[in-house]
């Protein structure tokens, strides 16, 4: 196989991730993705939920292939505009408050104006509240702080903010020369650049996929039904591309692909867990196995909405998931070899 080509890989990771794209928000990247995938000559189409799907004819058009990596990120919305002027969030995703404290943020209008701000405590100053350490970081302690003069809520709705704007998250993204890109939002747009740059490789090496191939950028993974629809009924074999969760306990590191076994949702497909495994071995691939305890996926997404298929969940791992996320290159590199293989490998049928 040609390598894959993982310094362009990154490259495109680090502009995925400076797109904002909460869920329910992300029409902006996926219409970037979309023109990269019409700059490759791949067709697509886009589902009523905003996703988009990309095919690739195989020499089986009988048994299809479906491989999902999702777009969509953590993020937030104006729950309510306090009288200082300052705004009250509701998050979009699982995570925790104390996970955004300090960070820069915007804010987009309706009418598509963006403005910016900081995610603080309200008892921020240690000068003047005497306990802000201990304070607990929830959805009424935690508020933005906009960056325009504003002092009450007026104000602020006088610049065309209103509940339900959505909030993006500054990624604050960097590749290191020791190969590391350290960022929001890896989880999952990790996955998405590595699918995006595979697709490349299979066009530019003129490979003939053995059968249809159907790749989904989901765009409501987060919120849990980003992958459950648009699964043509000949698809056999369904795999979600997304990020491998490291911490105590776990085999997963940022340098191999994570091969799920199992997460909340349950086991993952055995016989095409073990068909994976084969793979990474047959081609030097470094991998782990591990358990995701609190995670689901789209492909469980896709079993639970009650598609009959073979399921299985893949990818790079990243470390301090939810939070300020980081990976290395082998590991984005490792992911990519792996899907290379399977992309030509035999169905479980």
């Amino acid at each position: 196989m040609a390598n894959p080509n993982t310094s362009e890989t990154m490259k495109l990771l680090e502009e995925l991730v400076s797109i904002p794209s909460p869920s329910g928000n992300t029409n902006e990247v996926i219409t970037y993705v979309e023109n990269f995938f019409k700059q490759i000559n791949v067709d697509t189409m886009r589902n009523r939920k905003g996703g988009l799907i990309a095919t690739i004819a195989g020499e089986d058009n009988q048994n299809h292939r479906m491989l999902t990596a999702h777009v969509d990120t953590l993020g937030a919305i104006v729950k309510e505009i306090k009288p200082s002027g300052r705004l009250k969030l509701d998050l979009i995703g699982g995570f925790r408050y104390n996970s955004i404290e300090g960070e820069y943020c915007q804010i987009e209008t309706s009418a598509g104006i963006i403005y910016t701000g900081t995610i603080l405590m309200h008892q921020t100053s240690v000068h003047v509240y005497k306990d802000a350490g201990k304070a607990e970081r929830n959805q009424d302690n935690m508020e933005v702080r906009i960056d325009e003069l504003v002092h009450n809520a007026d104000d602020v709705r006088a610049l065309g903010i209103e509940v339900g704007d959505f909030v993006s998250f500054d990624p604050r993204v960097q590749i290191t020369q020791s190969g590391f890109i350290k960022s929001r939002h890896l989880d999952d747009k990790a996955s998405v650049a590595i699918l995006l740059q595979l697709i490349k490789q299979v066009k530019n090496e003129s490979i003939v996929l053995p059968y249809t191939t159907h790749f989904l950028i989901s765009n409501n993974e987060e919120i849990g039904y980003g992958g459950n629809s648009n699964i043509p009924s000949e698809t056999v074999e369904y795999l979600a591309v997304d990020m491998g969760a490291m911490g105590d306990g776990q085999s997963t590191d940022e340098y191999t692909v994570s091969i799920c076994v199992k997460d909340a949702s349950g086991p993952y497909h055995y016989e095409l867990r073990k068909r994976l495994i084969q793979l990474a071995k047959d081609n030097d691939i470094g991998y782990k196995l591990d358990i995701y305890p609190f995670y689901g996926s789209d492909a469980s997404a896709a079993i639970r909405s009650g598609h009959d298929i073979v399921h299985g969940l893949i990818g790079p791992g990243i470390d301090s998931s939810h939070a300020f996320e980081r990976t290395h290159e082998k590991s984005i590199e490792n992911t990519a070899k792996l899907l290379y293989h399977y992309l030509q490998s035999e169905m479980v049928l």
